[in-house]
């Protein structure tokens, strides 16, 4: 009976150009303790000529085994192709651009924030609401106005599930979702991409 070895494919890895990417590496393995050195084999050499992204199909994984260890059953188990993104040193921002950046957002989220209550005639609405409860008319419902605004920091807070970096609780929030299926599809676009380039090729 020969020996089987399970292989299940990482989803992404990283690695740099001109590092050898092991079984081990791109890979989940179970093996025999006499065929551990399969995951040893190498099965990528990324090169700068593969752009920062490049997939490796299951087929040349089971081929590299294959031709290092003929007489082991390879069994698959998970994604048939794994994402390696070649990750170059990475250059530290200058902090004179982190607060230009930073600056921006702020000032163009509060933009945003009072131009919204300008369009909805958020004064005005606030004005009516302190009559109806009060019989009184005033300009400035400062009652209103001020436990209005910090509830809109507050309900951001809530909604994005962050306190600077502490979380709230453990389910992600709204935008940490959309991320995932942004993700998720990149990564599905860059699979499906390099596939048409394999077939162009042949």
């Amino acid at each position: 009976m020969s020996s089987m070895v399970y292989v299940r494919l990482r989803k992404k890895v990283t690695a740099r150009p001109g590092q050898i990417l092991r079984l081990r590496d791109v890979a989940q393995v179970i093996v025999d303790e006499p065929h551990a050195a399969v995951e040893e084999i190498p099965v990528y050499e990324p090169g700068l000529k593969d752009g920062n992204l490049a997939v490796l199909d299951l087929i040349e994984v089971v081929r590299r085994i294959r031709s290092a260890f003929p007489g082991l059953d390879v069994r698959s188990i998970g994604p048939a192709q794994v994402i390696i993104e070649l990750q170059s040193d990475r250059i530290r921002p200058r902090r004179w651009w982190v607060a230009g950046v930073w600056l921006l957002l702020f000032v163009g989220s509060a933009l945003a924030i009072m131009n919204f209550h300008t369009d909805v005639s958020m004064r005005e609405v606030h004005q009516r609401i302190y009559y109806l409860m009060t019989g009184q008319r005033v300009q400035e419902p400062l009652v209103l106005q001020i436990p209005y605004s910090f509830g809109i920091g507050i309900g951001m807070i809530v909604f994005f599930n962050h306190l600077f970096k502490r979380r709230l609780n453990d389910e992600p929030s709204p935008l940490e979702l959309e991320m995932y299926l942004y993700q998720e599809n990149l990564d599905q676009y860059v699979i499906e991409h390099e596939k048409q380039k394999e077939r162009s090729r042949l």
